[in-house]
């Protein structure tokens, strides 16, 4: 009895000891693992400070500020037209630049939209509602700083996010299995097709062709010919590269040929107009703060996030704001907020690309197909097998944020001349650099072919109303929906039942399910009320914008 008693009491004695044992443990882990991550990341800054990345990064800033500020081209034509260089870049540099791009046309978009009301990018059509009110108000110079700011901070902890995100999630996908992978597909494609403004069954229609074009080829399981006619040229596949380009390049072209290009000249603010005040300040700190949080947040969900964040942040802006009055007549927190969660909504959305292999939104997968043409499959073992690749792009997203915020404001003025660019002279540029980078891929005059005839389709499609991004998802995330499907299938061995024993695919299912009703009750609420939150105009630029570009 003494002896147990005596137990009982050392016990209790020992256990704050081992209690402080496996605390100091966890902490050492949780040390060695910042401390490797840290050096990661210097080492990711070593191997960006060459000139070969340098120029790719600054390049990739000022031409995405370039295609943010014209109207039409945007991110997704940008880099449609140079993903046919892509091996030449390799894997890293080819991220680089088209994270410079991307990044950039989230800053250059804000220019036109607060200075002439022309949103140049369709994650900046919020923008225009306050920050061309302001620019009225002769505050246009106030708007763009908050603007470039609140997209510096957003931007920032974006990259930060994704530094911790990222590995934690990747270490989670290793578990996932083919019938979790083509749940996610699924549901990225269905999410996409909900969320894109317009006709669902439009959208619809969009995923099951672009699944249909990733078809023609030779069936990798049985090695037989699918959709080719008996075409040598279509046994290899429709490249997607071609596809892109006519979508976005070729029919930007023919769309501005066909209509009257409308040449602007603005006059810029000075350098000291692009002061805010102490109370424009003030009040732009939370509202950078909610839009940061709302962008990051959407920005891992399926679906043009960058678009639909801005329309969320406004939207509680006005909705939490004690100057709610001011909105539509130049309120600060209706450039502040959208801004930020443009691009935290850009930074987040590498997530699911990097770690999960599956872009949820037509701009990831051309960075997707960037990796593809340089034999690189992002998945959950992306960070450990390219942490090169991983790291130094890292790198270069926090210099892309340093240098957009170092050149946006002082040279704004440049930017908005190029809208005084001949159209003839920069429409030859696209289709020169589109022809080069198709032919580039295989050496083959049939890709030029059928990039000229998607550009066709893809003029058809705008005239139609009808968003092509879908479409140009599909296309890429095709051959991973295929062989998930068939690895499914024969691990279920005919069981459907197998599919209900695995909670991950359950929970993604329900998901879509919840989008799909969300959007039926959204679309109900939509027209039995006759009035929206915000005022019409808004939405349908929305709308508009989103279609006629990135989507």
């Amino acid at each position: 009895m003494g002896v147990a008693l005596g137990g009982h009491r050392l016990l209790c004695r020992g256990l704050p000891g081992l209690r402080h044992v496996a605390l100091h443990s966890v902490a050492l882990r949780l040390n060695d693992g910042g401390i490797a991550m840290l050096t990661d990341l210097v080492n990711g800054f070593e191997q960006f400070f060459t000139w070969q990345y340098l120029l790719l990064g600054l390049g990739g800033v000022v031409l995405g500020s370039l295609v943010g500020v014209l109207p039409g081209i945007g991110p997704l034509g940008a880099m449609a037209m140079l993903l046919g260089l892509t091996p030449q870049l390799g894997a890293t540099g080819s991220l680089i630049l088209f994270a410079g791009i991307y990044y950039g046309a989230a800053y250059g978009g804000s220019t036109t939209s607060i200075l002439l009301n022309l949103p140049g990018e369709s994650a900046s059509v919020m923008t225009t509602v306050d920050g061309y009110q302001m620019t009225k108000r002769g505050r246009g110079g106030a708007a763009l700083s908050i603007a470039a700011i609140g997209s510096f901070v957003a931007g920032t902890v974006a990259v930060v996010g994704l530094m911790f995100v990222a590995p934690a999630l990747g270490r989670v996908a290793v578990q996932l299995g083919p019938p979790e992978y083509l749940a996610l597909t699924v549901a990225g494609l269905v999410m996409l097709s909900v969320l894109t403004p317009g006709h669902m069954v439009k959208s619809v229609l969009m995923v099951v062709l672009g699944v249909a074009i990733s078809l023609v080829g030779v069936d990798p399981l049985g090695s037989v010919p699918r959709f080719t006619f008996g075409s040598t040229e279509l046994s290899g596949g429709i490249s997607f590269v071609a596809v892109a380009m006519g979508m976005f390049g070729i029919a930007e072209v023919l769309d501005q040929m066909l209509d009257k290009w409308s040449t602007s000249r603005v006059k810029a603010p000075k350098l000291r107009e692009l002061l805010p005040t102490r109370a424009e300040a003030r009040r732009s700190v939370p509202a950078i703060a909610r839009g940061t949080g709302i962008g990051f947040g959407l920005g891992l969900v399926p679906g043009p996030a960058a678009v639909i964040s801005t329309f969320a942040s406004y939207v509680i802006e006005r909705r939490f704001s004690k100057h709610r009055n001011e909105f539509g007549k130049g309120a600060i927190e209706g450039v502040a907020g959208p801004e930020s969660a443009n691009n935290a909504a850009a930074g987040a959305a590498f997530i699911p690309l990097l770690v999960l292999g599956i872009p949820f939104a037509p701009v990831m997968a051309m960075m997707l197909s960037a990796l593809l043409l340089n034999n690189i499959v992002p998945g959950p073992t992306f960070i450990q097998d390219q942490p090169g690749v991983f790291w130094t792009v890292i790198a270069a997203m926090y210099v892309a944020n340093v240098l957009l915020l170092l050149l946006n404001l002082p040279l704004v003025g440049l930017f908005t001349r190029v809208l005084s660019v001949p159209p003839g002279i920069l429409m030859s540029i696209v289709i020169g650099v589109c022809i080069v980078g198709v032919y580039s891929e295989n050496n083959s005059m049939f890709d030029v072919g059928i990039m000229f005839v998607s550009g066709l389709l893809g003029l058809w499609f705008r005239r139609a109303d009808i968003n092509p991004a879908p479409l140009v998802l599909a296309v890429v995330l095709g051959p991973t929906l295929e062989s998930s499907l068939r690895q499914s299938l024969g691990l279920a061995h005919g069981d459907l039942t197998y599919f209900l024993g695995r909670p991950v695919l359950v929970v993604l299912v329900s998901l879509v399910v919840l989008g799909l009703v969300a959007r039926a009750v959204l679309r109900h609420r939509a027209t039995s009320r006759p009035q929206l939150e915000i005022d019409e105009t808004p939405s349908e630029q929305l709308t508009t914008s989103t279609t006629s570009k990135e989507g």
